[in-house]
């Protein structure tokens, strides 16, 4: 059964009202649920993000089941963004499980059908139900965000050298590392300056020299300040649902799924041409379901002023044009709003407080000043 798209006009475009987000809270919770219920992470994934996402909260112990379709028909008045977005969130749920039942994704998959959309995490999912987790690996770049990447899709990377794929290493480009490097001699508390800082106290290396990043994903690194997240795992999670909902190409839903695969059920073994599998910071504790969660409404909130778009591409952005300016005067060009209490009772931090630093950085970052002959400095982060 297909619940047909509603005419132009007639769309259902209001947030969600306390009755659509039961039967959505219902939804998410029949078609997620493998066969002994919804385990703890995704009871506690769930109840963060829908009143996170609609302000309202819902308790999803004992809800009466609703089918896919019957999803489907509760979602009926809704464009195909907010049906997409329906999906990714019933995906991300399935996402958490490992081992990932193969009926968990047939449900799915009959959501996606009913509500007509096409979702090339679905075909991840599938993937990694049935263990082939090489195929969906290729399915990741063949569905995900980078998908149609080109090569002259640099020029925001403000590289000097063909980058044939979107993670490539540009490891021998001197101008790009001089560029990154001048941002030590802007004024403290501007956005390139506070980048500078983020670098020097974990000992990163600086795109276009050797032991770097991939420019595509160093751009993240920007969105780490600007969104005042730390740098440990958990806070890359963060990053990555802030970056992957402000951006309205529902294939940026997959750099969420990518960091999920890699940092709590290890289905990638990398990704982003540097992450490395490090299982379990979902679960262990469950209070980065609530991060995440906080992270994704910010996320979604964020709007351009100076463009008047909705929809950011934060690792498109060229952010050299924001470097001068004051960190502040950047949250508020893009509507970055303030972490939500549950967010930080759940223990997110800054880059520059107590937690928002790994052990390892630390000891990169002083590796780093003693090679150039500087004392170390963390600008104020500790470890937890």
């Amino acid at each position: 059964m297909i619940v047909p798209l509603p005419t132009p006009g007639t769309e259902k475009l209001s947030r969600p009202d306390a009755a659509e987000v039961m039967a959505m809270a219902r939804g998410f919770a029949t078609v997620a649920a493998p066969e002994a219920g919804l385990t703890g992470l995704q009871r506690v994934l769930l109840e963060a993000i829908l009143p996170a996402m609609t302000d309202h909260a819902v308790s999803v112990e004992g809800l009466e089941p609703l089918s896919p379709e019957g999803f489907a028909e509760a979602l009926a008045p809704r464009n195909l963004a907010f049906r997409t977005r329906g999906v990714q969130v019933a995906l991300l749920l399935a996402l958490v499980l490992r081992p990932l039942p193969v009926e968990v994704v047939e449900r799915i998959e009959r959501l996606s059908a009913a509500l007509s959309v096409e979702e090339g995490m679905v075909t991840v999912a599938r993937r990694f139900a049935t263990g082939s987790l090489g195929l969906a690996a290729v399915d990741f770049e063949r569905n995900g965000y980078t998908a149609d990447w080109r090569a002259s899709d640099r020029h925001e990377l403000h590289t000097s050298v063909e980058l044939a794929t979107a993670w490539d290493l540009a490891v021998r480009d001197d101008a790009l590392a001089e560029r990154w490097e001048s941002l030590e001699d802007l004024p403290d508390g501007t956005l390139g300056k506070m980048v500078w800082q983020l670098y020097r106290a974990r000992g990163f290396v600086v795109p276009g020299r050797p032991g770097s990043a991939p420019p595509l994903l160093a751009q993240h690194d920007w969105v780490h300040v600007l969104a005042d997240f730390g740098t440990t795992v958990e806070a890359e999670m963060e990053v990555f649902a802030f970056i992957s909902r402000a951006n309205d190409d529902m294939r940026a839903f997959s750099l969420l799924a990518m960091v999920v695969s890699l940092f709590e059920t290890g289905y990638l073994r990398t990704g982003a041409g540097l992450f490395q599998a490090d299982v379990g910071h979902m679960s262990h504790g469950e209070a980065t379901a609530v991060r995440v969660a906080d992270a994704m409404a910010r996320g979604a909130w964020c709007h351009d002023d100076v463009t008047g778009d909705d929809s950011i591409d934060f690792l498109r952005l060229d952010w050299f044009e924001l470097a001068p300016l004051a960190v502040e005067d950047v949250r508020a060009r893009f509507g970055v709003r303030p972490k939500s209490a549950a967010a930080l009772g759940a223990g997110s931090v800054g880059p520059w407080e107590r937690g928002g630093i790994s052990p390892f950085q630390v000891a990169s970052g002083k590796a780093m000043a003693e090679r150039l002959g500087r004392p170390y400095d963390s600008f104020g982060a500790a470890v937890a």
